[in-house]
């Protein structure tokens, strides 16, 4: 405002006969009112900074690649820029090794829930469990194997395939149980999370209606960054429980329990 009111004094004090009457002076008039008139069209624009990067070290500010690599930028859900080895430098593998973070991380919440309540129900430690033919009954060996190597196998080589051409697998004869191939596609439409009625029945991330599966992106986020955390958890959980079981102890044990 202050600048725009100067500019007019100066243009008026132009503007008088004393100062006005060649031609150079007039076209110096011209180009003070047009520079007058850009200045009156300015507009205050104000951005949003970003949030700051998170660090698994945030006391400390300096480190280069150690504390802050580059390469991790804070957009995948529990980036604290850890990555001392630089693993994730290569684009591709980055996307490769937080993929199998997922599913890592997910068979470990699922080990260490079935390891406690496993050894509570039958009292046998999870490491001699399936020694015992009793723990697994009444499923027998052969079963056990089967479904090892033949449906998980199968479940697992749809997974590797869809990560390399996402959507591929979503065909209408690989789910029979569905009637269409839409109810058993990614309803996120992000790698690793597919969500729908089948992934998410209890719409912790997204609401169905009309038939059809609707994200909620804030819940989303907040559950993916929940997701990792626990599974990171498990993940170190699950190594503890394999240094006790080298000693013969169990996590129950182990507790007092």
């Amino acid at each position: 405002m202050a600048m725009a009111a100067t500019s007019a004094a100066a243009l008026q004090a132009i503007g008088t006969p004393f100062l006005s009457g060649s031609r150079s002076s007039r076209a110096l008039l011209a180009a003070g009112k047009a520079s007058a008139a850009v200045t009156g069209q300015r507009r205050l624009v104000i951005t949003a900074a970003l949030p700051p990067k998170k660090s698994w070290l945030p006391g400390v500010k300096a480190g280069g690649s150690l504390v802050d690599p580059e390469w991790l930028d804070g957009s995948l859900p529990g980036d604290y820029g850890f990555d001392p080895l630089g693993l994730g430098k290569d684009p591709a593998f980055l996307k490769w090794y937080r993929e199998a973070e997922l599913i890592h991380g997910r068979w470990a919440m699922t080990a260490v829930v079935g390891i406690f309540v496993g050894q509570a129900w039958s009292g046998i430690p999870w490491f001699e469990a399936g020694a015992d033919p009793g723990a697994i009954a009444p499923f027998s060996f052969g079963s056990l194997l089967g479904t090892q190597l033949l449906l998980m196998g199968w479940v697992e080589s749809k997974r590797w395939v869809d990560f390399f051409n996402p959507e591929s697998q979503s065909v209408e004869w690989a789910t029979p149980w569905s009637k269409t191939a839409e109810n058993f596609a990614n309803a996120t439409g992000e790698q690793g999370y597919p969500g729908g009625k089948f992934f998410d029945p209890l719409g912790l991330a997204g609401t169905l209606k009309n038939g059809v599966y609707v994200v909620d992106e804030e819940k989303l986020d907040r559950l993916k960054v929940a997701e990792i955390k626990h599974a990171r958890l498990a993940m170190v959980a699950m190594l503890i429980f394999y240094f006790e079981a080298g000693q013969g102890k169990t996590p129950l044990g182990a507790l007092g329990l």
